[in-house]
């Protein structure tokens, strides 16, 4: 029994479970200690992000610069503009089939019509050093500027790369084990209030809508990759099958590189094309996550009853782009970084950002499979340009 281990999905199913059952059964007092958890771990959230932010998005653009040349520029704007292309497309396909899957302000009717809510004990305010816009500007600076500097006099890049490891170490042995307390406090409050219950009929409805804009997006890809590379794009969305199943399994992008490069090589690319290109996009390609936070964003935002707009999530879209680089290495790193995003431009609270996490987490593997599955994609496309240049090399 001591080997058994719950991976994080595992444990947040149970926490949501959980949540749900002592909503309706633990007294006033009790629910209000979980509320005071709650709010401080919240409240640390808003300090943290900023800094997860620099500590992701400095050190990635560091690194990108000081690989110059034209196809380091091609597979960046490639990838940025796939995975700008699938959240725009998540959007559009969500406002318009979610609104006819889900009740637009359930949840709110339901909290309006239900029991009260557990205050926390007390609140402990720790403002965060700087706004997340603050924090993207100051990631662009330090990450720019060090990638000018000469390499033989600058160690600053050593410090952000140091930096990255503190933020890695405070999610991977902090924050992600209170994860599922937390999101136990957040669904033991929904069900106190009574709106629990819409909140799990979205849940069940989103993920397979996502799934299946999942097997689109790559099938658009693939698509888009045949106008340059010529070949057939379902043959290689089925030699690329491997790739896909491996990620669902490990649920992380650079454990599947290998098995990614090998598939991707047996699509027709290159080797030094395909090795340049996939270990790249399995940090700045990021696809299928952008298309998992925008539905999930706009499912919440339909049963929440909150207003949003097209000009508002290609604003969101775009930023989450790059806020985002670098997330793929860390646990949750994706839907962790874009929660600055969520309550900035959408105006989550945190028990919308609560829900966010819970809903990535249940389809992380799937995220991470249209990655990099899609990455295969972007290294055709590339290796319709570069390709020749290493032929006989």
């Amino acid at each position: 029994m001591k080997n058994i281990k719950i991976g994080l999905l595992g444990r947040v199913v149970i926490a949501i479970v959980l949540g749900i059952v002592a909503g309706n059964i633990f007294p006033m007092w009790l629910s209000r200690v979980f509320a005071t958890f709650d709010s401080i771990f919240s409240s640390f959230l808003g300090f943290f992000i900023p800094l997860l932010i620099v500590g992701f998005v400095a050190p990635a653009i560091a690194d990108i610069g000081r690989k110059a040349g034209a196809m380091l520029l091609t597979t960046v704007l490639i990838a940025y503009a796939m995975t700008f292309g699938s959240g725009m497309l998540a959007y559009v396909t969500s406002s318009t089939v979610f609104p006819h899957l889900i009740e637009q302000g359930g949840a709110k009717a339901a909290a309006l019509a239900g029991g009260v809510s557990p205050q926390p004990y007390f609140t402990i305010a720790i403002e965060p050093l700087m706004t997340v816009m603050s924090a993207l500007v100051l990631a662009f600076v330090l990450g720019f500027g060090c990638a000018v500097l000469p390499e033989s006099t600058s160690s600053f890049k050593k410090v952000l790369g140091d930096f990255r490891h503190i933020i890695n170490l405070v999610i991977t042995k902090m924050i992600v084990p209170l994860l599922p307390l937390y999101i136990f406090g957040i669904f033991l409050d929904m069900t106190a209030t009574g709106a629990v219950a819409p909140v799990l009929m979205t849940f069940i409805k989103i993920i397979a809508v996502i799934f299946v804009l999942h097997i689109g997006i790559l099938i658009v890809q693939y698509c888009i990759a045949s106008l340059f590379s010529g070949y057939n794009p379902l043959r290689s969305l089925r030699i690329m099958l491997p790739a896909y199943a491996t990620a669902l399994g490990t649920q992380s992008s650079a454990a599947t590189i290998p098995v990614t490069l090998e598939q991707t090589m047996k699509t027709g690319v290159s080797r030094d094309v395909a090795g340049f290109v996939i270990p790249l996009c399995a940090t700045i390609h990021m696809s299928g996550s952008t298309l998992k936070i925008v539905s999930c964003a706009v499912a919440l935002m339909i049963v929440q009853g909150i207003p949003f707009d097209a000009a508002m999530f290609a604003a969101f879209i775009a930023m989450l782009g790059i806020t985002i680089v670098a997330a793929p290495g860390v646990p949750g790193g994706a839907i962790m970084a874009s929660l600055g995003l969520l309550t900035s431009i959408l105006g989550f609270s945190e028990a919308d950002n609560a829900m966010m996490i819970a809903l990535y987490i249940a389809m992380d593997s799937f995220g991470t499979a249209c990655n990099i599955t899609g990455d295969g994609a972007i290294a055709q496309i590339v290796d319709r340009f570069f390709g020749k240049k290493f032929v006989g090399n």
